[in-house]
Formats: C-alpha cells, structure tokens, sequence
C-alpha cells in the first residue's frame, strides 16, 4: 500500500512494481514505455482491468460482449518498485533521445520537442 497517491506499487505479471500511470491508451503506454527503457528502467505494461457493473441475474447465461474487446487501457510500471515520477521529472532524472532533461510539458506530450529552456510553470500555448 502507497503512503500518498504520488507513490504507488503493485504487482504487474508478478513483479513488484512502481506504478508510473494507469489507464492509459496504447499509444500513451508506448510513449511511456519508450521512454522509461531509454533511461534504464525495466518497463511493464498489462491491460488495466474493466470495472464491470453487477448484472441482473437474468443476463448472467448469456455470454458477456466486453470480455472478448480487446483491452483499450493499460497501467504501466516500472520493476524498480522505489520509482517516483514526480520526483523524476522535477528532479531532473530523466532524459531524451539527445541526451536533454525531460520536461513536464514533453512527459505529458502537451509538446512534440523536449525543450528545456522553456521553465515547467510557462505556458505551452
């Protein structure tokens, strides 16, 4: 159990892991993992469960439509259980492809370049 939101950890494919954001789409997990493996992190990635609402018991044997959809929402971890992004990003932990500091606005894709000249609190209009 996390003490605080900011510090979450579970078990992926059984593997302690440090969870860096959950439900998020496929494309959103692959940024992530691409990133995350750039800096030396084992990344995980597994479909994030479907929170399905109580069925009346009538519909109970007849087979269910959303359990053959393929998962549209992952969580991704990392196995260094002790991962923080918060303290990641604004520590200066991370890094691009050129070898740049990562930025709030390129972690969360609000800008297509990393550009560490721009501070965190500037807009990105």
């Amino acid at each position: 159990m996390a003490i605080n939101k900011n510090h979450e950890f579970e078990e992926l494919d059984g593997v302690k892991c440090g969870i860096v954001e959950r439900a998020v789409s496929v494309e959103r997990a692959s940024f992530l993992r691409g990133l995350l493996e750039r800096n030396g992190y084992e990344v995980k990635v597994v479909p994030t469960p479907v929170k399905a609402a109580a069925k009346p018991a009538a519909e109970t044997d007849t087979p269910d439509p959303v359990e053959s959809v393929a998962p549209t929402q992952f969580t991704v971890g990392v196995t260094d259980y002790t991962f923080n992004p918060i303290n990641a990003i604004f520590g200066r932990l991370l890094k691009d492809e050129q070898g740049q500091v990562i930025t709030l606005a390129y972690w969360r894709q609000l800008v297509n370049q990393n550009d560490d000249s721009i501070p965190y609190y500037a807009s990105t209009d």
